[in-house]
């Protein structure tokens, strides 16, 4: 059945977007809760001129957020911490202190976005991947120095 989404919904489209989905997803779920329209064919001539804003939207948002991965793929941040005298840090680096060292540098993530493969718990060079979406993951260079 196609629908025409009147809301985002994660995982399953973008709002002012035309999509197939089965009927009972539709029936049970989106129309009821009024998230979605059924498209007809009465109807779908309207709601495709609609759905070409999202079309717009989308290469927007992805020139945007590739312009963003560009620009954290080139950057290095270094941070400061207290540590041994054998380089180990008292803690590990978290994710909290990754995203507010980008965003002193200009680039806004949430925390939730920085994955760090291996706890960074020493000094040196490290590399995190900052998840923008499923497809654009570049690496950061994170620079660990005693203070």
């Amino acid at each position: 059945m196609k629908v025409y989404l009147k809301e985002d919904i994660e995982r399953v489209g973008m709002k002012k977007e035309i999509i197939d989905v089965n009927d009972g997803f539709a029936n049970n779920y989106l129309i009821p809760r009024k998230l979605a329209v059924a498209v007809t064919p009465q109807n779908e001539a309207f709601y495709t001129s609609m759905a070409k804003v999202i079309n717009h939207r989308k290469e927007v948002i992805a020139t945007q957020t590739s312009m963003l991965a560009e620009k954290i793929g080139s950057l290095e941040i270094k941070i400061k911490r207290k540590m041994h005298d054998d380089g180990k840090l008292y803690g590990s680096l978290n994710a909290l202190e990754i995203a507010e060292a980008l965003q002193q540098q200009g680039v806004n993530v949430a925390k939730s976005q920085v994955i760090i493969d291996k706890s960074i718990k020493e000094k040196g060079h490290h590399s995190v991947t900052i998840k923008l979406t499923s497809r654009l993951q570049p690496k950061l260079k994170v620079h660990v120095l005693p203070e």
